[in-house]
């Protein structure tokens, strides 16, 4: 057998290429190596190299040396150690969720049991990690129409406030209304995520999942009243969350919940009589963890309503809606206005073949955008609102039909009113016209001169019994990627639409400065979107804003909502 050492390497020399070496070869006589066996490897996984097996090509026997072997010849670092169970795509995925923020502090246990409870994947917990970025603009600008107060939340994290703030719900230390957007000082130095408000409450996520509250101290009053209620005016820790990385807030009347980072559920207060599963006082502020079928399911967005919630859940078999609570009006989808004490799964989408991809839940309503663009309504059907051209209740998701032609990538729901987003950006309004907050003022005011009506009187407020697109959002030619309006059934809506360049545009009810416009004389509302003065692209507060004002002192130190008690 000729050694490859003793070849000449003809071409090699004429070309100045330095010979190939090749040593520790054992020099054996010919019928030994045709008599020696070749040694077979048991074929643990399917290899990057198709049907190739460690004994036929070395490399091919894990797809991570490949890449490090990749990595070295072009002199780049991997980033990794080299892992002998994984695939090409599972490192790929693994190496995407390392980017995420959630992702990033935890530590290889809290990983792997992600993995586990995510399908045992890498693969199922990325798109577990963007299916709830998606859904809920987690790490994104967003704008939180809240009952008579307002959030704002830039892309790097920065939170303005304005509006009513009779319980100290704008953070800025005091219980003045005010109208224009107002930076929350004392959270300088902390990114939040996330945000949502309530009735007199609202309530942030920072980066690193802590939950920060003010206004009333209480998870689980009713919108209306709730007299001598302690408030906080300045953002708080929540004491009783610190334990849980917590990602999204929701806000329901009776009853808060909130998500953790692994995708569990937890609820305060309105848990007597069983009502989510546990039984609480309706001061408790402990959290509770929601039992029954999402126990051991992850879930990347919840949504609250008046006394229920919903759960969209992402499993291997795909995504799939639970609801649990109060079944009035068929809120809750399973074909009746029963109660369920324990999150059901919603089966009318299996029927529909539709896969959920955003959940809303109004006040007495409820909606869906499937993967596929196909806009699911169903609830109480008053003033229009679901969207089929009448006022009839749907026990069960039904398709919008008049979206049929639209593929929709966005919806919001409020209190009898919904809002659905184009994939370009065009929106569509309908339901209870009330406080202009559809945004169909141009058309609406046309018929009213028509009818001889003065402006202001007359079918202004007409509702809308099927999908019709807000022209006047579609004349600012900026392309919305969300909408957030009024969620209450106590205090006249208003409605924010967001576009991609982080211009904020509001119309709707403004009569406690939750526009962040300002109204003058006796106007109580704006018909027409109106750009608000705040750009949620900016990564630090307006240096020239509030700087005649005295900066309220940071207070962030536990001490009022979530408490828990010695």
């Amino acid at each position: 057998v000729l050694r490859p050492e003793l070849a000449v390497p003809m071409d090699a020399t004429a070309s100045g290429t330095p010979t190939i070496q090749y040593h520790n070869i054992t020099d054996q006589p010919i019928t030994t190596i045709v008599a020696t066996p070749i040694q077979t490897f048991e074929r643990r996984q399917r290899h990057c190299y198709g049907d190739s097996t460690p004994g036929e090509f070395p490399l091919a026997a894990n797809p991570s040396i490949v890449l490090h072997a990749t990595c070295s010849f072009f002199r780049q670092p991997a980033n990794f150690a080299p892992d002998f169970e994984l695939s090409l795509p599972e490192l790929a995925a693994l190496d995407i969720c390392q980017k995420r923020a959630i992702f990033k502090p935890m530590n290889n246990e809290e990983r792997q049991e992600l993995k586990q409870r995510c399908g045992g994947s890498w693969k199922l917990v990325l798109r577990f990690m963007l299916a709830g970025e998606a859904c809920s603009r987690r790490e994104k600008s967003q704008a939180i129409a809240g009952p008579g107060h307002s959030i704002a939340v830039t892309s790097k994290g920065a939170v303005y406030s304005f509006g009513s703030n009779s319980s100290g719900q704008l953070g800025h230390g005091s219980t003045e209304e005010e109208w224009r957007p107002r930076p929350i000082r004392s959270l300088q130095g902390i990114r939040i995520i996330q945000a949502t408000a309530g009735s007199g409450r609202t309530m942030l996520i920072s980066d690193a999942g802590r939950v920060y509250a003010f206004g009333k101290d209480s998870f689980g009053e009713t919108e209306f009243g709730g007299q001598g209620i302690k408030v906080v005016k300045t953002p708080q820790l929540v004491e009783s969350l610190k334990n849980i990385f917590v990602v999204q807030a929701a806000i329901g009347n009776f009853f808060t919940a909130v998500l953790s980072r692994e995708g569990r559920v937890y609820t305060f207060s309105w848990g007597s009589d069983g009502k989510l599963g546990h039984q609480t006082e309706p001061t408790d502020v402990e959290p509770h963890p929601l039992l029954g079928a999402l126990e051991n399911i992850p879930v990347v967005q919840i949504a609250a309503g008046y006394c229920y919630l919903l759960a969209l859940a992402c499993q291997p078999s795909g995504m799939s809606v639970y609801s649990v609570g109060c079944g009035l009006g068929g809120k809750l989808g399973h074909g009746s206005r029963s109660d369920e004490k324990y999150p059901r799964l919603i089966e009318q989408f299996q029927v529909l073949n539709l896969q959920p991809m955003v959940v809303a839940a109004g006040a007495w309503h409820a909606a869906v955008v499937g993967r596929d663009g196909r806009v699911c309504t169903w609830g109480w059907g008053r003033y229009g609102c679901l969207g089929h051209g009448d006022e009839d209740c749907a026990q069960a998701p039904k398709i919008v039909e008049s979206l049929s032609k639209i593929k929709a990538v966005h919806v919001a729901t409020g209190d009898y009113t919904t809002f659905v987003v184009s994939e370009d950006g065009d929106v569509y309004s309908f339901g209870c016209g009330e406080s202009a907050s559809l945004g169909h003022n141009n058309n609406n005011a046309v018929a009213a001169a028509a009818a001889g009506a003065a402006e202001g009187e007359g079918p202004r407020h007409t509702n809308v019994l099927t999908p019709q697109i807000v022209t006047s959002l579609k004349e600012i030619n900026e392309r919305v990627v969300q909408i957030s309006l009024t969620n209450s059934i106590y205090w006249n809506a208003h409605t924010f639409a967001l576009t991609e360049s982080g211009k904020l545009y509001a119309f709707g009810a403004g009569d406690k400065g939750q526009l962040g416009i300002e109204l003058v004389g006796n106007q109580t509302e704006r018909g027409n979107p109106e750009r608000v003065d705040i750009d949620l692209s900016l990564r630090f507060y307006c240096e020239t804003q509030d700087n005649a004002e005295e900066e309220g002192g940071r207070d962030v130190s536990g001490a009022g909502l979530g408490q828990a008690r010695g």
